[in-house]
């Protein structure tokens, strides 16, 4: 533990021992200052915080000085009974702040706390129990704003965490508040108990115990509870004063005396007015002009003085702007930033500018957040903030995705229209705009509203706009996943597996395996739609076969291997799974084609009359599968499943390639057609 956690422990439990072990009144005094200095503190702290969660120690900060109070309370109280004798600061409150007077000190007591316990106290429970039911209320509202601005681009994935961490705190904080309110009244109500028990108490003690006679005692012990109530009663109004001052401030850019000054002195001319009505009481009142007059000039000197000052800003503010776009086309700092790209961006024709705003009911930006969480869900890959931007050289109804500032992808969709796409019909039945359909490829038709309904009698698939653009954006990002992992994301990867599973990522990074090696063997995955949401079990196989290679593409087929229930459930139906198989030749033909270099990485050399004729047969086999309306995937042995897939791609990159120690043994496996050269 550090010596400040050392410090705050001793400091609480000295406070409870406050309460059984006797204090010398020396000692008494040196704590009742501290207590009014500690109280002090907090106040100044209060007003200068520019929002309350700069303060957010506050609540346990009030039960601790209550309770430090309380302690102090016990002491005296003993002090006072056994030796009517409570110290230096208490015999001076009780004589020099009130005068010697107890029915006076007993009054001014009264006082403050009906001012504490009535007027501060009271409101700051209502204002902070209140306060507390907002923010809690408002919390999903909140959210949705944080993550349509994320959407939209306007914040960064860390500023969306920031801001959610900020409203967790608002909510945690102002709940405290609420509770921590209860303390301050509690003491109030303490303060008055402890006072009737001192005078009681003590009138019996002096005259029984120590001698005193009924005058004596009276006035002794009176003094002496009034002032050790003061003495308590002070430090307690400026906590509740603080207190009041904490949940009543909204956030600002200032403390409160620089928002006081700015806020309420921001209006000069109605200075004026204030001077000339206290300058009419004291002409036309027996107030007289001597009390009302120097008042008034002061006041219209002050309102004189902000209306200059409020002048020279405003000229300064007005050649601040003229002279800031000069700064900013020839500000280096400012050049710089136009070299940084936007990871993902949706720029969108003029046409299409509703989709976008929520206020004309449009909601892409709701679309968006629910394929961000698909994806997290689905390949574990939490893709970046995609930035939507109208773009005026687009088409009006136009929209297109980039990767890094490079298009990735476009398409069409009218707002007034739906995408009608075949089942089998044809495509002539209906009138429309006919297009393909750009997520699949299909032949698709758009028609308007009144065409919609007979389109749905014959058969066809309707999709409206929004629909049409998250389907086409969640299919390309399902292609480029790969590459929207970086080294920055694998390292969040990283670190967030780390807080669950410390001593895998402790034994994995980076004495096996770099960051770099990590990503490029969570790339292989993505590539091929594994997700990478297991990220321990993908971890616990990379620690056992790091030892013996770092060539990534091996250590990928490892990985697999280990994510065999996962592949399974992935391509497999019911139970059954329907495949294209590598028949002998083919897999000898690649087998007898795998060379290793001299640093010890296989690659594949093969003579191109057979890749071609590879290649030809596979193309076929595919084609054979997608017209009979199937899925092609393809089955082989381990050891050739990855140069498999590399010809595979070069006819549909979408089409699966496993090996058969990827299934599960129970699972029912199907040959639709064999694969020979």
């Amino acid at each position: 533990m550090k010596t400040k956690d050392i410090s705050v422990l001793l400091v609480v439990i000295l406070i409870v021992a406050m309460m059984i072990i006797p204090m010398p009144t020396l000692l008494l005094d040196f704590l009742l200052i501290i207590n009014i200095s500690v109280s002090l503190m907090i106040l100044l702290v209060a007003m200068n915080t520019k929002e309350p969660l700069e303060f957010s120690i506050f609540p346990t900060a009030i039960l601790l000085t209550t309770l430090f109070r309380l302690a102090l309370n016990v002491s005296t109280t003993r002090s006072i009974l056994s030796h009517a004798d409570g110290g230096e600061v208490i015999e001076t409150f009780g004589s020099f702040v009130i005068g010697g007077n107890a029915v006076i000190g007993f009054v001014v007591f009264l006082i403050l706390v009906v001012i504490q316990f009535i007027v501060i106290t009271k409101g700051s429970e209502r204002v902070a129990e209140v306060a507390a039911r907002f923010t809690l209320d408002a919390m999903p509202g909140k959210q949705m704003s944080i993550d349509a601005d994320m959407n939209a681009g306007l914040i960064s994935d860390k500023d969306a965490r920031d801001r959610r961490r900020k409203i967790e705190m608002e909510s945690d904080f102002y709940g405290a508040m609420d509770g921590a309110s209860k303390f301050v009244k509690g003491d109030a109500i303490a303060g008055i108990i402890i006072l009737i028990i001192n005078v009681i108490g003590g009138f019996i003690i002096g005259m029984t115990i120590h001698g005193m006679g009924f005058a004596e005692a009276a006035s002794t012990f009176t003094l002496l509870s009034v002032g050790d109530g003061l003495v308590s009663q002070v430090p307690a109004l400026l906590i509740s004063t603080a207190t009041g001052i904490t949940v009543t401030r909204a956030a600002t850019n200032g403390s409160l005396g620089s928002d006081i000054m700015g806020q309420i002195f921001s209006y000069p001319k109605l200075l004026y007015i204030v001077a000339g009505t206290i300058s009419v009481l004291g002409i036309f009142t027996p107030i007289g002009i001597f009390l009302t007059f120097p008042i008034a000039g002061l006041l219209a000197f002050g309102g004189y003085t902000l209306q200059n000052s409020i002048k020279k800003q405003e000229i300064l503010q007005e050649q601040a702007d003229m002279e800031e776009p000069v700064e900013d086309i020839g500000s280096p700092e400012k050049v710089i930033n136009l070299l940084q790209l936007d990871t993902l961006e949706l720029e969108i024709g003029y046409g299409l500018i509703p989709l976008a705003d929520q206020k004309q009911g449009g909601d892409i930006l709701d679309r968006i957040v629910m394929i961000r969480r698909q994806f997290a869900i689905e390949l574990g890959l939490v893709i970046p903030t995609i930035r939507i931007r109208d773009n005026l050289q687009l088409t009006p109804n136009q929209y297109v995705l980039k990767f890094r500032g490079n298009r990735i992808a476009s398409g069409e969709v009218y707002l007034d229209h739906f995408l009608a796409m075949s089942q089998g019909v044809e495509e002539d039945g209906i009138e429309g705009i006919h297009v393909v359909e750009p997520a699949f490829g299909l032949p698709a038709v758009w028609v308007n509203m009144e065409a919609r309904e007979r389109a749905e009698l014959m058969g066809y698939i309707i999709v409206d706009p929004p629909s049409v653009i998250a389907t086409h954006l969640t299919e390309v990002l399902k292609r480029h996943a790969y590459q929207l992992l970086r080294r920055e994301e694998t390292k969040e990867l990283i670190d967030n597996l780390k807080e669950r599973h410390p001593n895998l990522v402790d034994e994995l990074v980076p004495g096996l395996l770099s960051v770099g090696d990590i990503q490029k063997v969570l790339q292989n995955l993505l590539r091929e739609q594994i997700s990478i949401r297991d990220l321990a079990a993908i971890f616990e196989t990379l620690a056992d076969f790091a030892v013996y290679t770092k060539e990534h593409r091996v250590l990928t087929e490892y990985v697999r291997q280990s994510l065999t229930r996962q592949i399974t459930e992935q391509y497999a139906e019911d139970g059954v799974i329907n495949v294209l198989t590598a028949g002998a030749t083919l897999e000898k033909g690649i087998a007898d084609s795998i060379q290793q270099s001299e640093a010890g990485v296989q690659y594949l050399s093969m003579d191109p009359q057979i890749s071609r004729k590879i290649t030809e047969e596979l193309h076929e086999q595919i084609e054979r599968v997608v017209k009979l309306g199937g899925q092609p995937i393809f089955l082989t042995s381990p050891s050739i499943r990855m140069y498999l897939k590399q010809f595979v791609d070069k006819v549909m990159p979408t089409v699966p390639v496993l090996a058969y120690t990827e299934l599960e043994p129970d699972i029912e496996i199907q040959s639709i057609g064999v694969v020979n050269i």
